[in-house]
């Protein structure tokens, strides 16, 4: 075998960081990487990691935009902990991420880039690719941005700043060598994406085989990396994130009610791909409607939900803070409607474009008066669209507002979706009282169905179900305006048990691992993946630990209460302070919970986790 001849080694995971300024196209690249990975057969899980402001700085530490894969040839959970290689296109994407690489790691640099002005703008004294400071890491110095000109040289039609912006896909050429990606996906995507732009097309073509290229003659690079295909369950697949799970969700629950889904919303970060994924829907009999504000996306809402459609509004925290009082209005009218909140780092404005877990003491109390709602939230992106559709059954059932909890985490990463059998997905069914004559009994609006405290959906306009509506006090059965305090008495008890009901039609809560022992790690949202891995670990290391994720957190499950007494000490990893720590401490009057809390505005890593489980155990 000649020197020349690549060597093959095989893996059974990796994880790739691709890093630069934010007009780089790190997320496209990223994203090209991970869907030719997918179509190969991998698992995958992505992060995709993006400054707040709209355009930081060229070249600062503030502007850098990152994209994180893990690929496997087995079932993966998170994007991974530290990545094994990283793709810096300039000095500030080397040093915003070196601190997390993996020692020993891979690094490919744009050498191009490090120029006085970019390195002084990433606060460096002395050029890293000379002074030492990378000893211990693989380092391969490519002039990324020249050897792309030169592939590009001959088009006609493009600026030289428009054939710097295909740098990205040399970059990613030169990844697809190196991890034996097929270029094939990516090719197929420029072809429809710039349809009309041939010499984008050739452009980005020519760049992306100049990138593999390179490393297929250069010795450099004659040490390559095989990830084999996943063993995955048989079934159609297509890589997912977590905001287009939800849309997909909530359109598939609207077909299973024959009802027209009605999004009424305002555009705020991490939520607003929700309507970008349901506005071309139309023939699904999607209505999509961007409102002037927040206030008035929740009174759409109410109104369609009114009106008989299955009306859901999505957002963030600072958007649920705007929308509480109609929320309220929701609950005193009682009418079915979905809110999804895509959490992010607060208070106020706070990290519009990081994750966080810390609105849940917001969407159970963050209203006026008693107004209990129910509370849901995804465990990984794919698991969006089952909670979607779970979402919408039960606002129908209880006919009460429902809250979905996402976070910026699951709404921008991705995964494998088996795409259900949608004969499979049971319907939602849904009852309208029909319409009266004179001499039928009087239509009461608040007469209560005798298993579930629902009042009637009343569609507005059918004959005999004339009826009073508002946010005013009310008295049972008829929904007159009435200060009785017995009646008040009366209807706050009847909204709250109608939600507390919801725990006998809800799953009961699963353990993965022994059902009594030392530990248990009890998670919720997006931090499932390093949770379980966590305790997985664990348990291959013979502790006795065991894990349970929460879905449904208003009502808890019924059988929760029995399980959390089955351990000697519970811990409980959250993005935020400690709040569902402190909402399991009032209701079961525990004091073996223990919070391990993390406002770092990025995901558990598996690590953290694990390093807690031993400190327990120690």
């Amino acid at each position: 075998m000649s020197e020349s001849t690549p060597v093959f080694e095989e893996l059974e995971s990796i994880v790739i960081r691709f890093a630069g300024d934010s007009g780089d196209g790190m997320q496209l690249t990223g994203t090209q990487f991970t869907n030719t990975s997918a179509v190969f057969g991998n698992d995958v899980s992505t992060m995709p990691d993006f400054p707040a402001e709209i355009r930081a700085p060229a070249g600062t530490l503030a502007g850098v935009s990152g994209f994180q894969v893990n690929f496997s040839h087995r079932d993966v959970l998170t994007p991974g902990d530290a990545p094994q290689v990283l793709v810096a296109m300039n000095p500030a994407a080397l040093k915003a991420t070196l601190p997390e690489l993996e020692k020993g790691g891979i690094i490919i640099v744009n050498t191009d880039s490090f120029t006085r002005t970019n390195l002084k703008k990433a606060g460096y004294e002395s050029n890293p690719l000379e002074d030492g400071s990378l000893q211990g890491y693989q380092v391969h110095k490519v002039p990324l941005t020249s050897l792309n000109r030169e592939a590009l040289k001959d088009i006609e039609g493009l600026s030289t700043k428009e054939k710097d912006r295909s740098q990205n896909f040399f970059a990613l050429g030169l990844t697809f060598w190196i991890f034996d990606r097929p270029m094939d996906t990516t090719i197929a995507w420029l072809e429809k994406k710039f349809a009309k732009r041939p010499e984008l097309i050739e452009a980005n073509r020519r760049a992306l085989e100049a990138g593999y290229y390179f490393g297929e003659t250069t010795e450099a690079f004659q040490r390559r990396f095989r990830v084999r295909p996943a063993t995955l369950p048989p079934g159609t697949y297509r890589k997912v994130t977590g905001n287009e799970a939800l849309a997909l969700g909530l359109v598939t629950a609207a077909q299973k009610m024959g009802k027209p889904l009605f999004y009424g919303t305002y555009p705020i970060t991490p939520a607003s791909d929700i309507l970008h994924a349901l506005a071309p829907l139309r023939h699904f009999d999607v209505r999509t409607f961007q409102a002037e504000d927040e206030i008035a996306a929740m009174g759409s809402v109410i109104g369609a939900a009114f009106g008989g459609a299955l009306a859901v509004t999505g957002t963030s925290g600072p958007g649920i803070a705007l929308k509480s009082e109609a929320m309220n209005l929701g609950v005193m009218l009682e009418l079915p409607m979905v809110i999804v909140d895509v959490q992010r780092g607060g208070p106020s404005t706070g990290l519009p474009t990081k994750t966080e877990q810390s609105d849940l003491l917001q969407v159970m109390f963050g209203r006026n008066g008693e107004s209990p709602i129910p509370v849901l939230a995804a465990a990984s992106p794919a698991d969006c669209f089952n909670m979607a559709i779970e979402a919408c059954r039960l606002a129908v059932r209880a006919m009460t507002p429902v809250v979905l909890l996402s976070e910026g985490f699951l709404a921008n990463s991705s995964e494998p979706w088996r795409i259900p059998d949608a004969n499979e997905i049971p319907s939602i069914e849904v009852k309208h009282p029909e319409g009266r004559t004179n001499g039928d009994t009087p239509f009461f609006p608040y007469q209560r169905d005798p298993e579930t405290l629902a009042r009637p959906w009343a569609i507005p306009g059918t004959p005999g179900l004339e009826h009073r509506i508002g946010g005013l006090s009310k008295a049972p059965v008829t929904g007159n305006v009435s200060y009785d305090p017995a009646h008040h008495e009366q209807m706050v008890k009847e909204r709250a048990e109608k939600v507390a009901r919801l725990a006998d039609v809800i799953p009961e809560q699963e353990v993965y691992g022994p059902k009594q022992g030392d530990l248990l790690v009890l998670s919720w949202g997006g931090t499932y993946g390093a949770a379980r891995t966590a305790v997985s670990l664990a348990q291959s290391r013979g502790l006795s630990v065991a894990h349970a994720h929460l879905r449904y957190l208003n009502p808890f499950p019924r059988n929760l209460e029995t399980i959390l007494r089955s351990y000697k000490r519970i811990l409980i990893p959250e993005l935020n302070y400690g709040q569902l720590a402190f909402l399991l401490r009032g209701r079961f009057v525990l004091d073996n919970i223990i919070s391990y809390p993390k406002l770092h505005a990025r995901p558990f890593k598996i690590a953290e986790i694990s390093r807690k489980i031993e400190e327990l155990f120690a």
